[in-house]
């Protein structure tokens, strides 16, 4: 069964749903757990997991996720993970704390795409499956929103260093999200009487104290002017020192990072920055976007208008040490990038994002890089030059100025190499796409 990997699907908005509430740890573990897995079914309907994943992967039933909770047990904790085979993804995580831990159930489901929860009868049946969680497994506090809006809100430190966090947890309304559920310690520190009068969707108390608050029929509008005017009356209103105006600023400025930017990318080098918003956290990938069209690297000077002849003494022995040097890289790189093996300028993009995404030049000693990376990054640039361009190598003593032409112009792959493995930003600047792209247009 192959489940679909978040990895290998476009980046995009998800619905995050985190949910920490108390269980028996001393009742029989299907017992215990049969409403919880009973209200998925029934509720979750074109989302629901169909593959279960212990020790083991099995197609999704309740004999499979009590089995796979038994093979995961552990001196303290149990967990397993709940996937799809079809769209939506999903990735869920349901675990299980027990002594001398306090015992919790956590509950981690994650949904992508966010716009799935466009449907106001899908959000429906969300909000009755978390209601009867809520009021089975009584909840200290639990949310689902969108991911990227949930990581620019500061969830889950709000400004608190780690062990504050740890100790206090959800102490106070830092936040609201499209849907909220509040334990009854935190339903009293606020007043019920004002928790319960808080301008939402829905507002509704539960048997056991909790309070299950939803800001918007929809999930999916949750960054709308009109959702996010809802959200701030209702935050002021559950914490009346807040200014209005402060926090609705707030939120449509958060809006606003997560606009859709369309790409436009510099044209030799879109194949690379289109990978690069793929690195960032969905809370700032339009913003990344916006920056990586602004980005317009300088126009590649690594060539001579005539050619330096060859001044080397055997010049099969010197292209035969280049081809070493290229089989060198290939022989170091092929695992973390497969596509080296092809030579082909998809091949130099391969490389460029890899090396990008490692940050290689900040990583690795100068002297490495500088006696070994860049003569056979030069090597292997040159070598596609020669095999995709119909290029010639013009070998030099000083690997600086060797040579390959292509057309009416000698280009310098050596010398490319070496700025390129300056730093984190010159990847970018001198990245080996464009060299190929500016040296395939001027080879006629």
């Amino acid at each position: 069964m192959t489940v679909l990997e978040f990895q290998d699907l476009p980046r995009e908005d998800r619905l995050l749903f985190t949910f920490d509430g108390g269980f028996d740890q001393q009742a029989q573990t299907e017992r215990e757990l049969e409403p919880l897995v009973a209200a998925l079914e029934a509720y979750a309907c074109d989302w629901m997991p169909d593959v279960v994943n212990g020790k083991r992967q099995r197609r999704y039933s309740r004999a499979a996720v009590w089995s796979a909770l038994a093979e995961r047990r552990e001196a303290r904790t149990s967990a397993i993970g709940l996937y799809r085979t079809s769209w939506p993804a999903l990735d869920m995580t349901l675990r299980l704390r027990y002594p001398p831990l306090p015992s919790k159930l956590h509950v981690w489901i994650n949904i992508q795409p966010i716009f799935f929860f466009a449907d106001a009868e899908r959000c429906r049946g969300f909000v009755d499956m978390v209601r009867v969680w809520a009021t089975r497994y009584p909840a200290t506090h639990a949310t689902a929103h969108g991911m990227a809006d949930d990581e620019l809100s500061g969830s889950p430190n709000f400004g608190r260093d780690d062990e504050t966090e740890r100790r206090d947890g959800f102490d106070k309304i830092y936040e609201l999200y499209w849907l909220n559920v509040f334990g009854p310690s935190l339903v009293e520190t606020v007043g019920r009487e004002r928790m319960l009068s808080t301008p939402a969707h829905l507002v509704e108390e539960l048997p056991n104290g909790s309070v299950l608050l939803v800001l918007w029929p929809t999930a999916a509008d949750f960054a709308s002017d009109e959702a996010r005017a809802v959200q701030a009356r209702a935050h002021v209103h559950l914490r009346p020192d807040l200014d209005f105006d402060t926090v609705l600023r707030t939120l449509k400025e958060r809006s606003a990072t997560l606009a859709p930017v369309e790409p436009r990318y510099h044209a030799d080098l879109a194949p690379l920055l289109s990978r690069l918003p793929d690195t960032v956290a969905i809370s700032e990938r339009q913003r990344k976007i916006a920056e990586l069209n602004a980005f317009r690297p300088p126009v590649p000077e690594e060539w001579l208008p005539a050619v330096l002849p060859p001044d080397v003494e055997d010049l099969e022995r010197v292209l035969g040490d280049y081809g070493d040097l290229s089989e060198s890289l290939v022989a170091a790189l092929h695992t973390q990038v497969p596509g080296i093996f092809d030579a082909t300028p998809e091949s130099l993009t391969d490389l460029d994002f890899f090396f990008w995404k490692e940050n290689f030049p900040e990583r690795y000693a100068r002297d490495l890089l500088d006696e070994h990376t860049v003569p056979a990054l030069g090597a292997y640039l040159g070598g596609i030059l020669v095999r995709r361009l119909s290029g010639t190598w013009v070998p030099r003593q000083k690997l600086e100025e060797s040579q390959v032409r292509v057309g009416t112009r000698v280009w310098l792959p050596f010398l490319r190499a070496r700025r390129y493995m300056q730093s984190h930003k010159t990847l970018l600047d001198y990245s080996l796409t464009q060299f190929f792209r500016e040296a395939e247009r001027h080879r006629g």
